[in-house]
């Protein structure tokens, strides 16, 4: 690969912007950045447009739609993996934690008779490098299922592991305190009547109440030992919070008020909420405001969690909104915050030496996506 040269840019680094010009080195690398415009033999005009770092996606479900895209319709896992990579990197996401859940709510749930083919698949497309972006996984426990357990112990030494989520989505507690929301999003998901939906509601309080914490203390001394990072997953109150701080938990995902957001904070567990929330203005759970969390500032990482498109127009959005954060802080929620928490220190930010993810942005009514480059190659 030659060097690149790419000028006339609002390059948004990691504090500040400027108006300038970067060079991708040979090794796919950033090897300089510099103000003022290049004219350098066939540097390429960024027409005054910005240069952000490549997204760091740590939460996103997108891969399931792909392979059951409608009830009842299972799709070729090659073609699932590659149509679902393409969607993430034409978002400008260039590392993705594709999140698979081990357990449901449901019994013989589809999401759980694809999981070992989705995990083949994706292991395999990235060692044939036929991905445009980077892809890990992330094992969402749901620990209120009595197979979970199992699960975890099949998956966890998986070499694209590289983070784990803590889980109970049962009724009363959590995303879902309350119960009336429980009923409408479960009766509208899944056809029950009022009698089925009452028996479903006491056997997923019993499955919580026998296996919830037993479960999750094992997977956090699990992950503990191998040194993999573990996300809380929408706590509610301070006592969640003093909980997951306690399993030394690297992310706060999707905490529901802003009393368990604000503790998590505090207490290092870096925060994180769905960019589709920023986007539409609120929770579709009726849960906490995720602009709510920026104007208290302490909202720390965006996912876009079920719509990939979300997370570029979310952190341009936050920019707009009444808070303190400018585009370098608000890009940080994107980029440098998530690839810290997991470990990624070579990659989401602009800087010298640093991987050269980069997405050319033009902003009209919604960021536009230009160009993507992903190590120095372009990949949109």
């Amino acid at each position: 690969m030659e060097q690149q040269v790419l000028t006339n840019a609002q390059v948004v680094l990691a504090d500040e912007m400027v108006t300038g010009t970067v060079v991708i080195g040979a090794d796919g690398t950033i090897a300089d950045i510099t103000t003022g415009r290049s004219q350098a033999p066939g540097a390429i005009d960024c027409d005054g447009d910005y240069l952000v770092p490549g997204m760091v996606e740590l939460h996103t479900d997108n891969l399931e739609k792909y392979f059951t895209p409608r009830p009842g319709v299972t799709w070729p896992a090659r073609s699932a993996v590659t149509t679902h990579d393409a969607q993430i990197v034409a978002a400008g996401i260039t590392t993705v934690f594709d999140a698979l859940s081990l357990g449901d709510v449901m019994q013989n749930s589809r999401r759980l008779d694809n999981l070992q083919t989705m995990v083949s698949a994706l292991h395999s497309a990235e060692n044939d490098r036929i991905h445009r972006a980077d892809h890990f996984l992330h094992l969402r426990c749901e620990v209120s299922y009595e197979g979970t357990l199992e699960l975890f112990e099949s998956l966890v030494d998986h070499p694209l592991v590289r983070l784990i989520s803590i889980m109970d989505h049962s009724p009363g507690q959590r995303q879902f305190a309350k119960e009336e929301k429980y009923r409408e999003y479960y009766q509208g998901k899944y056809g029950m009547t009022d009698a089925e939906l009452e028996q479903f509601i006491v056997r997923q309080k019993a499955a919580s109440a026998q296996f919830s914490d037993s479960y999750r203390s094992t997977i956090v001394a699990g992950c503990r030992q191998r040194r993999i990072p573990v996300a809380s997953h929408d706590d509610a109150t301070v006592d969640h919070v003093q909980e997951s701080a306690s399993y030394n938990m690297a992310v706060a995902e999707f905490p529901t008020t802003v009393e368990a957001a604000r503790a998590s904070h505090d207490r290092g567990l870096s925060v994180l909420m769905g960019a589709p929330n920023i986007v539409r203005g609120g929770s579709h759970s009726g849960n906490v405001a995720a602009a709510d969390l920026a104007g208290a500032g302490v909202l720390d990482i965006l996912s876009s969690d079920y719509y990939p498109a979300s997370l570029l127009d979310a952190a341009f959005k936050l920019v707009e909104l009444d808070n303190d954060y400018d585009m370098p802080k608000a890009m940080r929620t994107v980029s440098t915050t998530p690839a810290r928490c997991v470990g990624l220190g070579d990659r989401g930010v602009i800087e010298q030496g640093k991987r050269a993810d980069l997405i050319w942005v033009k902003r009209d009514t919604h960021p536009l996506i230009r160009q993507v480059w992903k190590q120095g190659q372009r990949v949109f």
